[in-house]
C-alpha cells in the first residue's frame, strides 16, 4: 500500500494541475484544510468563497476516493499531530508568499522535523518562484517593467498543466474533522445576508473556475486590449482573480490556454497574470508591505483620518458616480472592476486624504478575491508610496475618468440607478446640472443624490500640499 501522505490544502483547491497532490499520487493520502483564525484571516467577502470552494473540493476528492478533512485551529500543532495519527512521514502543500503562512510553514516544518517527517513545499499558486527570480545584479525586482520581461522569458519552456487523478487512495485511520457548516463562514441571523447577490454572479469551486476561463476565451480575450478600462461591457476583464486567489484554477492553466487561445488581445491580459506574480514577488522580499509604506517618506505622510468621509466612501456616497458605482458593485457583488477600483481609491487616499491602509482594510473585507499581495500592492501604487508606483501628483479626477472609461454611462446607471435619467452629458457630473435637468430627472441634490463630499480642486490641491509636506521635511 506504500505509507500514508498528507496534503495539505490552503490556496489550491482544485484537483488538476496540482503538484502537491501529484507528488503523492502513488500513496495512499488524506486531503486537509485546516481553517485558522490568526493574523489576516480571510475578510467577510471571502469566507463566503471559501465555503463553497471547500464544499466543490469536498465534493470532488470524496468522488475520487479520497474524502476531504476540515479542522480548526492551529495548523502547526494540529498538522505535525495529524502526520503523527496516520503514520505520514510527508506532508505536501504548496508554497505561500504571506509573511503569516511563511512563518507558520515554518514552524510546521520544526515540528514535523522533530518527529522525522517533511514538510514538502511546491511552486503551487504562481508561475514563478519569487525567491529565485533576481536581477542581473543580484537583487530582487522592484519595477514591474523588467520583471515582467524576466519572467516572459523564463516562461516560454513552462511544463504542460497537470491532469486531474482520476482515483484516489484514502489513508486508514482518517479522524472525523469538522463539519464545514459549522465554520461560521456564511453570513448567519440576525446579521443580514449581505451576499444574497453573490451567487448570481459567482461559481466557486475548480468547475465553475473553468467554466469562466473558458468563457472569457471565448468573448473576452480578443477585445481585451481595447475593452479591460470599460467597466460598463461584457467580458471586459476575465473575472479569474476569486478563482486564482483560492487556487482553484492555476496560473499555469491559464497562461497555457491563454497562449493557446491567441488573440489580440493576449499580450496585454498575459501582463496582467505578471502584475498578479509581481506582487507576490514583492510581498516575498517586502513582507511589511500590507502594513507600512515601502517609500519611507510615505510614513509622516499628514493623513487626515476621519470617520465619516471614510463610512462615505465605504458605501458608496461621495456624490462622484463612477466612485459610488464602484464602491456599491464592490458590496453587492463581492467584486470591483480594475479600472474603477484605481479611481475610488486614488479619491479616497487623495481628494478625502485618508490612509490607504484603511482602503486596504475595507477591499479585504469585501472583496472575493482578497488577496493580501495584490491589494497592498495595488493600494501602494495608487497613494504613491509602494514600488514602482504611480507619482503621488497623478491624482484621477472621477469625472474625467467617468467620462472616458463609462462614456455612455451603462456602468453607472447599472449600480447608481437614481441617476439613470440624467442625460449623458451630466450623468457623471449630476452636481454640476441645471436644476431644470435635475428636475426633469427626478433628482435633487442631497435627498436623491449625495452633494460631493469635497471639490474636485480644492482636494486635489489639498493632497498636493500634503506630498510637498513629506517632501520637505514639514508633515507633524
Amino acid at each position: 500500500m506504500g505509507t500514508p501522505a498528507i496534503i495539505w490544502f490552503r490556496q489550491d483547491l482544485r484537483l488538476a494541475d496540482n503538484p502537491p497532490l501529484d507528488a503523492a499520487a502513488e500513496h495512499p493520502i488524506l486531503p486537509v484544510f485546516v481553517l485558522e483564525d490568526g493574523p489576516r484571516a480571510p475578510g467577510g467577502a471571502a469566507r463566503w468563497w471559501l465555503h463553497h470552494s471547500l464544499a466543490a473540493l469536498a465534493a470532488s476528492l470524496a468522488a475520487r476516493g479520497a474524502p476531504l478533512t476540515i479542522l480548526r485551529g492551529e495548523a502547526r500543532a494540529l498538522i505535525p499531530r495529524l502526520a503523527e495519527e496516520i503514520g505520514a512521514t510527508e506532508v505536501h502543500a504548496g508554497r505561500h508568499t504571506e509573511p503569516h503562512a511563511r512563518n507558520r510553514d515554518a514552524q510546521t516544518h520544526a515540528a514535523l522535523a522533530a518527529g522525522g517527517r517533511r514538510l514538502v513545499l511546491h511552486r503551487n499558486a504562481l508561475l514563478h518562484e519569487p525567491h529565485r527570480l533576481r536581477t542581473g545584479e543580484g537583487r530582487p525586482y522592484g519595477v514591474y517593467t523588467p520583471f515582467s520581461r524576466a519572467v516572459f522569458a523564463q516562461l516560454d519552456g513552462l511544463p504542460p498543466p497537470l491532469p486531474a487523478p482520476e482515483r484516489l487512495r484514502p489513508a486508514a485511520g482518517a479522524p472525523a474533522g469538522v463539519a464545514l457548516d459549522t465554520l461560521g463562514l456564511l453570513p448567519t441571523p440576525p446579521v443580514p445576508d449581505w451576499a444574497a447577490e453573490f451567487p448570481g454572479h459567482w461559481t466557486p469551486g475548480e468547475v465553475g473556475a473553468q467554466a469562466r476561463l473558458a468563457a472569457f476565451l471565448e468573448h473576452g480575450l480578443a477585445g481585451y486590449g481595447a475593452r479591460r478600462n470599460l467597466p460598463g461591457v461584457a467580458w471586459g476583464t476575465s473575472g479569474l482573480s476569486p478563482h486564482l486567489h483560492l487556487g482553484e484554477i492555476s496560473p499555469l492553466q491559464v497562461w497555457h490556454a491563454a497562449r493557446a487561445k491567441g488573440g489580440a488581445g493576449l499580450e496585454t491580459f498575459l501582463k496582467e497574470v505578471l502584475w498578479r506574480e509581481f506582487s507576490h514577488h514583492l510581498l516575498w522580499h517586502r513582507p511589511e508591505m500590507p502594513h507600512t509604506p515601502l517609500r519611507p517618506e510615505f510614513a509622516a505622510f499628514p493623513w487626515r483620518e476621519d470617520a465619516a468621509l471614510l463610512r462615505a466612501w465605504q458605501r458608496g456616497r461621495t456624490g462622484y458616480p463612477i466612485v459610488d458605482a464602484g464602491m456599491r458593485q464592490l458590496w453587492r457583488t463581492g467584486w470591483m472592476h480594475n479600472r474603477v477600483r484605481m479611481i475610488a481609491a486614488s479619491f479616497l487616499v487623495k481628494h478625502l486624504l485618508q490612509p490607504w491602509q484603511a482602503g486596504e482594510a475595507w477591499f479585504w473585507d469585501t472583496l472575493v478575491d482578497a488577496d493580501l499581495a495584490a491589494n497592498a500592492a495595488s493600494w501602494q501604487w495608487v497613494a504613491g508610496c509602494g514600488a514602482d508606483a504611480a507619482p503621488y501628483f497623478r491624482i484621477f479626477n472621477p469625472v474625467l475618468q467617468g467620462e472616458r472609461f463609462d462614456p455612455d454611462g451603462a456602468y453607472v446607471r447599472r449600480w447608481c440607478p437614481e441617476l439613470a435619467r440624467l442625460p449623458d452629458r451630466f450623468l457623471h457630473r449630476p452636481h454640476e446640472a441645471p436644476a431644470a435637468v435635475l428636475h426633469e430627472a427626478g433628482i435633487v441634490i442631497g435627498r436623491d443624490w449625495p452633494a460631493p463630499l469635497v471639490g474636485l480642486a480644492e482636494g486635489r490641491a489639498r493632497a498636493l500640499a500634503a506630498f510637498a509636506a513629506i517632501k520637505g521635511g514639514e508633515a507633524a
